[in-house]
């Protein structure tokens, strides 16, 4: 005798803008809530970055969340549809992720650390370029690039700032990082490198004081570095669920074939 599923409780979450607040007001009035340590799935009503916000807070309970569009980029969004979300919920097929560790060092000797979902980057704070040492795995790389920025990405990150610079697009079960520079300058023809997820990469800033470099983990921004360090968090396993047939995957290869 085949099992029905147990109705998940359902908290929901939404960006600012209009429509996504309007959807949540909805959703609650038709679907009921609770709050959101107290759910077995989070539905997230906004776009990409309301889904890294919910998967950023949601670090320590690390609740599976369904994303719905309601912003203006949806890559990590499922459809929005008022209709059988149960349904759709209990259906979905389930992405994991894991995030990037970003350890800085200030100029003052300061260390800052953070969880990126989609990169960390390395940024030039003025009109000159930045000048960086790259380190793999202990091993020196790249004696000195002179570029805009540098960024390690996730393979959930690869289609965003990463694919805006020029960066590979990554399938999840790949187990690969993007080293993708941003606007290279010398080595001129250099387009970066896919390093094994298990990679350690470490960037040194030199001339930091004529060349301040600012280092960001997702929204987590520390200025005027020297030293960054970047490994992936296997222990930290985060849950995105999409709907039967759109899967992260399935989505990442349609993304290829798109003009």
């Amino acid at each position: 005798m085949t099992q029905t599923p147990p109705v998940p409780a359902l908290a929901f979450v939404a960006s600012d803008r209009p429509e996504a607040q309007a959807a949540r007001l909805a959703l609650i009035a038709r679907y009921g809530a609770v709050p959101e340590e107290e759910a077995d799935v989070i539905i997230a009503l906004g776009g990409d970055g309301q889904m890294l916000e919910t998967l950023h807070g949601n670090l320590r309970r690390r609740t599976p969340v369904y994303g719905m569009n309601r912003g203006s980029v949806g890559f990590l969004m499922n459809d929005y549809d008022e209709d059988d979300l149960i349904a759709r919920v209990i259906a979905a097929e389930r992405t994991m992720i894991h995030p990037l560790q970003m350890d800085a060092w200030t100029e003052s000797g300061e260390v800052h650390t953070g969880l990126a979902i989609n990169e960390v980057s390395l940024l030039r704070q003025t009109r000159q370029s930045a000048k960086l040492k790259i380190t793999v795995d202990d091993r020196v790389r790249l004696e000195e690039l002179s570029c805009d920025g540098c960024m390690v990405a996730t393979p959930a990150g690869s289609t965003a700032y990463n694919l805006s610079a020029h960066g590979p697009i990554i399938p999840l079960d790949a187990r690969i990082l993007a080293l993708t520079p941003i606007s290279a300058f010398r080595p001129r023809r250099w387009r970066g490198a896919l390093l094994s997820h298990g990679a350690r990469v470490r960037f040194d800033v030199l001339e930091a004081d004529k060349r301040p470099v600012s280092a960001t983990a997702d929204n987590f921004e520390v200025r005027r570095v020297s030293r960054v360090e970047v490994r992936e968090r296997r222990d930290v396993a985060l849950t995105m669920l999409f709907d039967a047939g759109r899967s992260f995957d399935e989505r990442v290869m349609t993304e290829q074939f798109t003009n």
